[in-house]
């Protein structure tokens, strides 16, 4: 097979494409012939050797956490043949790879591959943030980025849920996205008087961190609520919070439920959600995509096409 390496940690340029041998799968696995892998930022930060504290790593390895693609292989015969989705700890960035049964979610017919794949990650985590941070119709809620593979799922939600969306990203063509998706406001978090356009809200979903999620937090009224799931900002300094609003912060991710990740993949075979893709490349341009999601221009999920 042909895969990802990443023997060092540092730039994208570490990222090395290598030939392996096909693994095998062990009784309760499925051997996968990869269609599409998903990135996520998780893998940027894992890439330079950040968050490994959370993410124990040891080198070499195949990055990716999930991929998605045919069963070849399995010692139950009734996976072969079916169209699937893995959540993996790593090894996702390759042509083939082994999942145990348990982690692996078959793909609805109505729903395409590389839907699904920019949905297994992204909207899992964003059904369980609206869990642990329930929201009312009515309420006020401000996401940020709203343009990112899980921004653009929370919006969503939210439009459907029936909250007043505030949708917070930068530039016009993230911001056109973001309204497109439900979204009843649009920001740019770019510009100098951003919060006297959002005003006061019940809730803040925060995947920014750092100084503009230290600044989210000021519009939430008293008593409110903020939830932040990522530091895009690259700043892992936590924000503070007065006037009893309740915290949750990017720990709650550890804690969160992936048994729920079919119910998002029949929303979007439902036509009730869709996924937002916004690059693919190649397998072995992983390290330009990754440039790409580190230089925040990817609308949506970035994905790596093996095949």
């Amino acid at each position: 097979m042909r895969a990802i390496e990443l023997a060092e940690y540092g730039g994208p340029e570490v990222l090395k494409t290598i030939a392996a041998e096909d693994p095998v799968p062990d009784a309760g696995h499925v051997l996968i012939d990869v269609a599409v892998s998903g990135i996520q930022s998780l893998d940027t930060y894992l890439r330079r050797g950040r968050w490994t504290d959370f993410f124990p790593t040891t080198l070499p390895y195949i990055p990716g956490m999930e991929a998605a693609g045919v069963v070849s292989a399995a010692d139950d015969p009734s996976w072969i043949g079916r169209r699937v989705l893995a959540s993996l700890p790593n090894g996702g960035y390759a042509t083939h790879v082994v999942a145990p049964v348990d982690k692996v979610v078959p793909v609805p017919d109505e729903l395409d591959l590389r839907d699904a794949m920019a949905l297994l990650h992204d909207g899992s985590t964003a059904l369980s943030l609206l869990e642990e941070t329930p929201v009312q119709a009515g309420e006020t809620v401000l996401v940020q980025p709203a343009a990112g593979g899980l921004g653009t799922v929370l919006v969503q939600l939210l439009a459907a849920s029936g909250a007043r969306v505030i949708g917070a990203a930068r530039g016009a063509s993230k911001l056109a996205l973001v309204r497109e998706l439900g979204a009843d406001v649009v920001v740019d978090y770019s510009a100098p008087d951003w919060l006297s356009q959002v005003g006061t809200v019940d809730i803040v979903f925060d995947g920014v961190g750092g100084s503009l999620g230290q600044a989210a937090i000021g519009a939430v009224r008293d008593g409110g609520r903020y939830s932040n799931y990522g530091n895009a900002s690259g700043s892992a300094d936590g924000v503070t919070a007065s006037g009893g609003i309740s915290v949750r912060g990017i720990d709650q991710l550890g804690t969160f439920r992936t048994d729920n990740r079919g119910r998002i993949l029949d929303l979007a075979a439902a036509g009730k959600i869709r996924a937002v893709i916004g690059r693919t490349w190649p397998l072995d341009q992983a390290a330009e995509a990754h440039r790409a999601v580190e230089a925040r221009e990817v609308l949506g999920k970035a994905l790596l096409i093996p095949r």
